[in-house]
């Protein structure tokens, strides 16, 4: 199979950026085989880049890396941005999930604010001969484990803060060479897959279309990022 469309530069997907062509990971990552390349730019994308919310959906990959923040869309922009640059097949998958998963994540304040379905997606990668979903890059490890101290009584299914899983105290986010999620459990819709987030946003909209859209864009999202800060700090 010919997965050389899966490669390609885009408007978002800008690989060929000053920003990501001078990042030092890649004196490393170049070293690595192709399989090992994906895990470190997973785990790169994870951890190095904190769940924040940008101030929008069509940011490309190089002011995502820029800002050093994102959230599910907007990291997923980045990590395909890499993977591709890296020569490592990847694809969009469009979905909306629930916005009851955000509570928490979103003070209570503006959750109202919130539209119901909140447009979504994860990055699929060919790895190994497979195409494998990753999802569990949306949340760096040290939010994931100040909720899972805050809520440790949890065992099992848990809804909130970002999250949508079957087991919060294990959710199954580390870099295996197979499937990760995180929020997977809060989808509504699924949408299909797509060549490039460039082409998924042509036929749907952000979460930043009108006046709520522009209120989060310029305002609301530094009161919900002090929140995430607070929470990874355990300030809360």
């Amino acid at each position: 199979m010919n997965h050389s469309i899966y490669l390609e530069e885009s408007k978002m997907l800008d690989f060929s950026s000053e920003t990501i062509k001078h990042m030092p990971e890649w004196k490393i990552w170049n070293k690595l085989n192709k399989t090992e390349r994906a895990g470190a730019i997973y785990n790169f994308v994870r951890n190095d880049i904190a769940f924040g919310y940008n101030r929008s959906d069509l940011q490309p990959a190089s002011e995502v890396l820029e800002d050093g923040y994102g959230q599910c869309n907007t990291k997923g922009t980045l990590f395909m941005a890499l993977l591709r640059k890296a020569g490592i097949p990847c694809r969009y998958h469009g979905f909306t999930i629930n916005k009851k998963l955000q509570r928490g994540a979103i003070p209570e304040a503006f959750y109202f604010l919130a539209p119901k379905s909140i447009v979504h997606s994860w990055v699929e990668t060919y790895v190994d001969g497979k195409w494998i979903n990753l999802e569990g890059f949306i949340l760096d490890d040290p939010y994931l484990q100040s909720v899972q101290l805050m809520h440790a009584d949890t065992k099992g299914e848990f809804f909130g803060y970002g999250i949508a899983t079957k087991n919060l105290q294990n959710p199954g986010v580390n870099w295996c060479g197979k499937d990760t999620y995180i929020q997977k459990e809060g989808i509504d819709n699924d949408f299909g897959v797509f060549n490039t987030p460039d082409d998924f946003f042509e036929r749907h909209e952000g979460n930043e279309s009108g006046v709520k859209g522009w209120l989060y864009s310029n305002y609301l999202r530094h009161f919900f990022n002090r929140n995430l800060e607070n929470i990874r700090s355990r300030r809360v």
